[in-house]
């Protein structure tokens, strides 16, 4: 693929609701986006890793976007920092 022909995606992840059908696994505070049910990082973080390795591909990536309840911000943010 060319430059000129390169792919552009655009990253959505969608990462809302409170996980009420995995109960008691996860809770309101604590859905099960940030659980880590396998491996060593939540299911957020591996999808933002899934993400991350397009780069390396022939594709052009743009800011991902993350689709959260406000409740959950902090807790998306600190997990996306122990990433980096």
């Amino acid at each position: 693929m060319t430059a000129a022909t390169k792919l552009t995606v655009q990253p959505v992840i969608l990462c809302g609701g409170s996980g009420t059908r995995l109960w008691p696994l996860s809770r309101a505070g604590f859905p099960k986006q940030f659980l880590v049910l396998s491996g060593v990082n939540s299911l957020f973080q591996q999808a933002a890793e899934r993400v991350n390795s397009l780069v390396a591909k022939d594709i052009r990536v743009g800011e991902t976007l993350v689709v959260t309840n406000e409740d959950h911000r902090f807790m998306k943010r600190r997990k996306i920092q122990n990433l980096q």
